[in-house]
């Protein structure tokens, strides 16, 4: 009777223990039939991206009518608009370069000591020695002849004085026409942008192809900026925001001069207005940079003449900037100067110095963080902004 218990014990424990190894054996099988994660999916094929949407960085299988709608492309603002704004706000800034000028030239009797600090006030606000000692002769001169000393004449006589100093006679327009060639093709206007990074640079490419677009302008971007990873895709979204094409590598570190050519070749191709080009910043001496933009220019210049090199400066950085335009002037050709970070500060006189180093005219400026605040340079505007006029 022993036996035959044990025995029933013994069967009992066996099918117990074999259901649990069935059981185990399955869980293993059911995860594997699960969907894999999708998250960070990425679709090749324009097929595959119908039937399976995106939307919040994960492919789903959901109908396509949850799908967002495009971005409306943006209409930017008139140039017109933008020089009222942008001097009303270097007016609201209270330059201290305009508003010093003046509470010293205001005082009853001005000492040697007065004019000396009239100079030290220019030097201060990056104007340069040549330039603020110009000013001050031109000034004692016309002081003492014609005896102003009322407030308003005094502002009168400054304002006429820094016009001339900025020098209205520069021109500024921008050469973005589009050409003919010697056999009647249709040739885009091409516009380098060069300059150290850290000023702003695509940046301001992406503002002045709205600057264009906004003057009904077809504009093609050319992101040859290659070392700089994002750079590329922050050119491209500025582009997509107006409805711009940009055309870049499929690579980081791609041969810059490949990318510029490619660019200018689509721009003829597709008959635009303007094509943009993005250049490097970050070359560390002299003899790179040269090679560089020696090539880029090389090679644009089979398909379309160039039309304007553009160097942008941060007006922030004083007599470094004037370094940087030194260089930059002897290599790429500089025809035109932007300035970014032009705001109410005591920098206003970077304007003339870097006018007087390069023997080329200021043609934007940049006043703000706005998409739409980069706009033609207009001495008047400068000068009665900075005087708070």
């Amino acid at each position: 009777m022993n036996d035959l218990l044990w025995l029933w014990i013994t069967l009992a424990v066996l099918v117990v223990v074999s259901v649990g190894l069935v059981g185990f054996r399955r869980r293993p099988g059911t995860r594997a039939t699960l969907p894999p994660p999708t998250t960070g999916t990425t679709l090749d094929s324009a097929e595959e991206s119908a039937q399976v949407p995106e939307r919040g960085g994960v492919a789903t299988a959901e109908a396509p009518t949850d799908l967002e709608a495009p971005p409306a492309v943006e209409v930017p603002e008139a140039v017109g608009g933008r020089l009222a704004r942008l001097r009303g706000r270097l007016a609201r800034s209270g330059s201290p370069l305009g508003s010093k000028l003046l509470a010293v030239l205001s005082r009853d009797h001005l000492t040697e000591d007065d004019w000396d600090e009239l100079e030290e006030t220019l030097l201060l606000a990056d104007v340069g020695a040549g330039p603020a000692g110009e000013l001050i002769e031109s000034l004692r001169t016309r002081v003492r002849v014609l005896g102003v000393r009322d407030p308003a004449s005094v502002r009168e006589l400054l304002r006429e004085e820094l016009v001339a100093l900025v020098d209205p006679s520069l021109d500024r327009s921008l050469a973005t026409a589009p050409q003919t060639a010697e056999d009647g093709t249709r040739l885009p206007a091409v516009v380098l942008v060069v300059g150290v990074n850290g000023t702003g640079k695509t940046t301001t490419v992406g503002k002045l192809a709205r600057v264009l677009v906004a003057e009904d302008r077809t504009v093609v971007l050319g992101a040859a900026d290659t070392f700089r990873a994002a750079a590329a895709d922050q050119l491209e979204t500025w582009g997509a925001r107006v409805g711009v094409r940009t055309v870049r590598s499929d690579r980081d570190g791609a041969d810059p001069a490949a990318v510029a050519f490619d660019a200018v070749r689509t721009g003829r191709t597709e008959g635009v207005d303007v094509v943009l080009v993005d250049t490097a910043g970050r070359l560390q001496n002299k003899a790179g940079l040269m090679d560089e933009l020696g090539k880029i220019r090389r090679v644009i210049t089979k398909e379309a003449p160039l039309s304007e090199v553009l160097l942008v400066l941060d007006a922030t950085t004083g007599q470094n900037g004037l370094n940087q335009a030194r260089v930059f002037g002897e290599i790429a050709g500089v025809t035109g100067i932007v300035l970014t970070k032009l705001d109410g500060t005591a920098k206003g006189g970077i304007v003339v110095a870097v006018q007087r180093e390069l023997g080329v005219p200021v043609k934007l400026v940049g006043l703000g963080e706005g998409p739409d605040d980069l706009a033609p340079f207009d001495p008047q505007e400068f000068v009665d902004g900075l005087l708070g006029d």
